[in-house]
């Protein structure tokens, strides 16, 4: 897919380039965005360089991945990052975001997360947008609550975090919580059949 930029209220949310590579290592020296997010520690100026010029391009190249640096409309300011990755399942993907620790607390990255998920639903085709983080990470879980995701439970084992398993929350957002219809028809609660008996009455046998 060509890169492209979406607009919201305050942001800019344009694919990463070289000229980031200095914002994005020094917002990644922030030893809470090297906790909680999978980039490496320490972070070194290549890494940023890396990410910046190959690894995000290349996401938008193959539709692996959809990148987007946080700029504020008025000043130009990286204020943080945000990523859409495709999953194995059709119409299904996963969003992941940090922030600049001088800009949170302005609900900049729940602007983001609202603006790719309607871009994601609408020109991607998704049916289901998921959220995971490693249980503990309160700030990322507020702002996929903020946003309208729905969480869904704990995975055990279900995050690795450089050489590490951990446990992850899950969430997720679907088109009809925006006011959005789906790529599917979805229907909420359906239950299969049961066998030698109604679908609606209740009991499995036993």
């Amino acid at each position: 897919m060509e890169p492209i930029t979406l607009t919201t209220e305050r942001l800019l949310l344009r694919p990463f380039g070289p000229q980031d590579t200095y914002r994005v290592h020094a917002a990644c020296q922030d030893p809470d965005i090297q906790r909680w997010t999978v980039i490496p520690s320490p972070y070194r100026l290549t890494d940023a360089e890396l990410f910046t010029t190959k690894l995000s391009p290349a996401g938008w190249r193959d539709d692996s991945s959809y990148g987007f640096a946080l700029v504020l409309r008025e000043a130009g300011t990286l204020v943080g990052a945000l990523g859409i990755d495709r999953r194995s399942r059709p119409g299904t993907y996963e969003v992941g975001y940090w922030s600049a620790k001088e800009h949170r607390g302005r609900g900049y990255v729940t602007e983001a997360v609202l603006g790719s998920a309607r871009w994601a639903f609408t020109s991607l085709g998704a049916d289901r947008l998921e959220w995971r983080a490693e249980i503990g990470n309160l700030a990322s879980r507020a702002v996929a609550l903020r946003a309208g995701f729905r969480l869904e439970g704990e995975q055990r084992s279900g995050l690795l975090n450089k050489g590490v398993r951990c446990d992850a929350w899950t969430a997720a957002l679907i088109p009809s919580d925006l006011g959005l219809a789906g790529t599917h028809p979805y229907v909420h609660g359906r239950h299969a059949p049961q066998p030698g008996g109604s679908q609606n009455s209740g009991q499995w046998p036993a």
